[in-house]
């Protein structure tokens, strides 16, 4: 069982016009999180994933400063609907945290729900939402625009 804590959390959601499988799948995806992974500045992303639960992931997002890395390990894969994994990263004061996304499957559209648990402080929530929605933002230009909730 995974515990949450009642540290800050973020919470972001999008509606995306393509199927739940084709977006979790592009999660778990290092070529495909490799384009859609960067948020603000960032110029380009490299990703490393082993896609199983226990499976360790590293994101490397680069701008005109230098990389950034984000690294964490697969908790929950439930394909087409759950993906659960923590992140650690410059943003949550190199402590770990936890992302859950949840694909909501629609008739023409998938809502994703991403829940960010566990931050230390409300400067890590404040960049933490606004990079997520680009991330989402990002991630439905791939796939075919649909609206922010």
């Amino acid at each position: 069982m995974i515990q949450t804590t009642n540290l800050p959390k973020v919470i972001v959601r999008r509606e995306i016009k393509a199927p739940a499988d084709e977006l979790f799948d592009a999660w778990l995806d290092p070529a495909s999180l490799a384009v859609w992974m960067r948020p603000g500045d960032i110029s380009h992303s490299v990703a490393h994933v082993d896609p199983k639960i226990g499976g360790a992931f590293e994101i490397v997002m680069h701008n005109a400063a230098g990389p950034i890395v984000h690294s964490g390990e697969y908790r929950i894969i439930e394909r087409p609907r759950r993906l659960v994994f923590t992140w650690i990263s410059a943003g949550t004061k190199q402590t770990q945290s936890l992302v859950t996304v949840d694909f909501n499957a629609g008739r023409r559209t998938t809502e994703v729900v991403l829940t960010h648990e566990q931050l230390p402080d409300d400067n890590a929530v404040k960049s933490h939402t606004k990079g997520w929605t680009q991330i989402l933002e990002m991630l439905a230009r791939q796939f075919g625009a649909a609206e922010t909730h």
